[in-house]
């Protein structure tokens, strides 16, 4: 609901009353981004050491959903009829954790889940897993399927 009057508003304000807030939503979003990334960072690591419960299923898990989210994402791209790019960008948005809203959302609905697990696995496994593999990977796919 908040990001569709976040639309709402922009549409209405329109570019020319913008200007004046534009630092508030650009350039102070990174550095808090940074921030925000920094601790989930270091709960992520303290919590992992911590528990030691990062298994290798954990870990096969980390890659095999993105890989499956990624394939119905890239199927689906291309029967609504979208274009290789943007059905490749949508496999890609698929297959990808949610490296920021999630995590965050995760603290506050199940504060009693383990930090080190679901922010491990999002960060240290399928992000990379993605950046190396998964894009390629998802290119590749949506060019195939266009065939």
């Amino acid at each position: 609901m908040l990001l569709l009057g976040a639309f709402a508003i922009g549409v209405i304000i329109g570019k020319a009353k913008y200007e004046p807030i534009a630092p508030m939503f650009t350039g102070l979003w990174s550095g808090t981004l940074c921030l925000f990334l920094l601790d989930m960072g270091l709960i992520a690591v303290r919590r992992l050491r911590d528990s030691r419960a990062l298994t290798l299923r954990l870990g096969l898990l980390a890659v095999a959903i993105p890989l499956v989210n990624g394939f119905i994402g890239a199927v689906v791209a291309r029967l609504v009829g979208l274009d290789l790019g943007s059905a490749a960008i949508l496999s890609i948005l698929a297959a990808s954790a949610s490296y920021i809203a999630v995590p965050a959302a995760m603290r506050l609905a199940l504060p009693k889940a383990d930090p080190g697990l679901y922010l491990s696995m999002s960060l240290a496994i399928t992000f990379p897993f993605n950046i190396v593999f998964g894009i390629p990977l998802f290119i590749a796919l949506t060019n195939a399927l266009a065939r």
